[in-house]
């Protein structure tokens, strides 16, 4: 009888960077930086040419996100008032980029749990989203460090980019073209945030994750059965960055003002009212065609980029408010780390989880994008 491949999760991966900001830090950095702008640009805001700029505080940060700190691979550079970006030194072309750095990383976590060596591994995709470079894709480039022999190629589906990498996985497990296949998130966050505005200053953190997603048949113990997976993108402006190689052919590269759209910019409260219930009602519909109801739901691993955004879908797909147990966050002390964010809430707290108990990782974000993967412990 032929084998009928089926994907499972057979190990998580995380790397985490050495330097870390608390909010605190990253207020007195960002306070200095508005009262020498206020001060170099007292004239121009006397005369109503130039906004004042306003302050943030540690206790507008916590209301606003949830988020106390975050990690970042540079922390000099981005208290700097004076530069208020991570300083990251190019690299020959011949050294290991950073982005496939951390990546490797990751992956080598995920690889050492399952007991995997790298050789038996059919495929790496690169789901971040920002990419240090256009080509040669950054999958190829991990690929080739981790000695894989087989393919790779990048994706980016913004703050989705892990779950709709995890479901490609699987479709390529599904129909036989890999039985080993690991979706890597570096996540550089910083590079593309805006340090100088006050609304989103505060939000993201730096990290890589990394997924190995295998035929049943060769997993380990202990393993995840996928029960199913569902994506969905609706198009909308309200979280967006226009950086890119084209923007050399239309007047330049613009990053010095603090509502640059050459960087992370986003409608906060736009996205809050229309992602909630996008995402809330794809997730009832997902369970109901799989046939789980709240009480089923061991555990929700949330996409890590607002509490209170959390706390309404948990409610929503639980039918009760969501215990810190049954949905984790690791915003307090990771921030919002893009595609990382709900595979570390799930590396992070699933080894108490027994066999037969069911969770969901769920993402969503900028495009908008939102995807979810619905996991068993076997």
């Amino acid at each position: 009888m032929s084998h009928s491949p089926q994907p499972v999760i057979s190990a998580t991966g995380l790397f985490t960077p050495a330097e870390r900001i608390s909010n605190e830090e990253l207020v007195a950095s960002f306070n200095e930086y508005v009262a020498l702008h206020n001060r170099e640009n007292a004239d121009a805001i006397a005369a109503g040419e130039m906004p004042e700029l306003t302050e943030s505080s540690v206790e507008f940060i916590e209301k606003a996100s949830g988020i106390g700190s975050r990690f970042v691979v540079d922390k000099a550079g981005i208290l700097d008032p004076a530069h208020m970006a991570p300083r990251i030194a190019e690299r020959g072309n011949d050294e290991l980029s950073i982005l496939a750095e951390i990546a490797v990383a990751a992956a080598k976590d995920a690889l050492a749990r399952a007991g995997r060596d790298a050789r038996d591994v059919d495929a790496v995709l690169c789901a971040a989203s920002n990419m240090q470079r256009a080509y040669p894709a950054m999958a190829v480039e991990i690929q080739d460090a981790l000695g894989i022999d087989g393919f790779g190629f990048d994706m980016n589906v913004a703050c989705s980019s892990a779950t709709f990498g995890i479901q490609t996985a699987a479709d390529y497990i599904r129909a036989g073209h890999a039985k080993s296949v690991l979706v890597v998130n570096p996540e550089i966050c910083s590079g593309h945030l805006n340090w100088r505005d006050r609304d989103s200053h505060f939000i993201f953190g730096d990290v890589a994750t990394a997924t190995l997603v295998e035929d049943k048949e060769i997993a380990p113990a202990g393993h995840w059965d996928i029960l199913g997976t569902k994506l969905k993108t609706v198009f909308s402006n309200n979280i967006r960055n226009n950086f890119g190689f084209l923007n050399r052919g239309h007047g330049g590269i613009d990053q010095s003002g603090p509502k640059s759209d050459k960087l992370f910019v986003q409608e906060g409260r736009k996205v809050f009212k229309e992602v909630v219930p996008m995402v809330a009602n794809m997730i009832v519909e997902q369970m109901e065609l799989l046939g789980l109801a709240g009480g089923d739901m061991r555990r929700l691993w949330l996409h890590q980029a607002n509490t209170n955004m959390n706390r309404l879908i948990a409610q929503r797909v639980l039918g009760h408010e969501a215990s810190a147990d049954e949905s984790p966050t690791v915003l307090d002390t990771y921030g919002n780390t893009s595609s990382a964010g709900s595979i570390i809430a799930f590396h992070l707290n699933h080894e108490d989880m027994v066999a037969g108990d069911t969770g969901l990782i769920c993402s969503f974000g900028a495009g908008y994008s939102a995807g979810t993967v619905f996991v068993r412990r076997t």
